[in-house]
């Protein structure tokens, strides 16, 4: 304490207007409320014997493109991938068009010697 001079109350009050004034410089006001629409939302039914009429609730348009914006697939919400994990897959066209004729992708079915001399002991054998 030699070091320190004491705060007096000036200085104290000078240090509380500077700390409001940071606090309101960076304080944003929401006045709109809006459900999240990244979070499942689960409505409840009334009582089956309930005698209390539905309330009509009026359509929000905002709120339902952007419910709707949320549950889209990301390559549709976005042009590029946002994440590393997103990097696979992102772009999930074949890159070779699938045709039943190409050998390199379709394999059938045949018959060699082999494979008929083991089908044959194997009927004779049951």
């Amino acid at each position: 304490m030699a070091g320190r001079e004491k705060i007096d109350v000036v200085h104290q009050n000078a240090i509380h207007i500077e700390t409001i004034r940071k606090e309101q410089r960076h304080q944003k006001l929401h006045t709109e409320f809006s459900i999240n629409p990244f979070r499942k939302l689960n409505v409840l039914p009334d009582k089956p014997m309930s005698r209390k009429p539905s309330e009509v609730i009026a359509e929000n348009l905002d709120f339902i493109n952007a419910f709707h914006e949320a549950r889209q697939e990301p390559t549709k919400k976005y042009t590029m991938p946002m994440t590393e994990s997103q990097e696979i897959g992102w772009v999930s066209t074949a890159l070779i068009p699938s045709t039943r004729h190409d050998k390199r992708f379709n394999y059938y079915r045949f018959s060699t010697d082999v494979t008929k001399h083991k089908e044959s002991a194997l009927r004779a054998s049951s």
